[in-house]
């Protein structure tokens, strides 16, 4: 395996490991919020952990998996903000919380490796 391919390998684990730690940290908290948050958080960290493990053992899925969690993460974490969740209404004062920051930004970073791995593959 060639070193650029290898830091792109352990940057993607990191990262979404970060991710899915962020979101584990904050599921007790989210249950008070509605239920079904606290066990979607609990299903990101879960996920996440597939996910770097498919990214280690260098399976496309691992990856797949990968940018399917960051992606719906960030996706969520706009629509909580702006229109709200389902029983959860917005929480337009909350862009800067720092947990949620810090996991926007492994989020971002992760779709950004993951985009410049397939621009490398061609």
């Amino acid at each position: 395996m060639v070193h650029t391919q290898r830091v792109f390998l352990w940057f993607g684990i990191v990262l979404i490991l970060i991710t899915g730690l962020i979101h584990v940290i904050d599921a007790p908290d989210s249950f008070s919020d509605a239920v079904y948050k606290g066990w979607l958080f609990y299903a990101n960290g879960a996920g996440a952990l597939v996910a770097a493990y498919g990214i280690y053992r260098g399976h496309n899925w691992g990856w797949n998996l990968g940018l399917l969690i960051a992606v719906g993460s960030l996706i969520g974490y706009v629509i909580s903000r702006t229109v709200g969740l389902p029983y959860i209404p917005a929480e337009p004062d909350a862009w800067l919380e720092p947990l949620g920051v810090a996991s926007l930004v492994a989020e971002g970073l992760f779709v950004v490796v993951f985009i410049r791995k397939q621009v490398k593959k061609l």
